[in-house]
């Protein structure tokens, strides 16, 4: 039944999680949402008024490292605040871009990340 309703739908069930409320920690290394064997280090934003910020280190797949900082806007939502609309940059000002990843802090303090 779920695989006739996906192919009339058009969609996946096995497509990631829709809700915040079901995505996965954010760990403190992850796979960089834009592939290539980059790594993101210290990704650990915190709610700063209207935002959501961090500073953390891009991992190139040879090593080597880049400062940057992100910055989401905050938006609240039932049961925490989602940080979405990511934009990041260098800190020495040589690059800058946006992110599709988004991360919910829930009330407990508890951070999630988008799939």
């Amino acid at each position: 039944m779920m695989l006739l309703l996906c192919m009339l739908t058009g969609t996946n069930a096995m497509a990631a999680p829709d809700s915040p409320m079901d995505w996965p920690p954010l760990t403190s290394r992850f796979e960089s949402t834009g592939g290539g064997g980059w790594m993101i280090e210290g990704y650990d934003p915190v709610i700063a008024g209207m935002r959501c910020v961090t500073d953390f280190a891009a991992v190139a797949p040879d090593g080597q490292v880049f400062r940057n900082e992100v910055e989401f806007d905050a938006v609240a939502v039932t049961g925490g605040v989602l940080c979405e609309n990511g934009r990041w940059r260098a800190k020495d000002g040589s690059s800058s871009g946006t992110t599709p990843l988004r991360v919910l802090i829930r009330d407990d303090g508890r951070r999630f990340r988008s799939p």
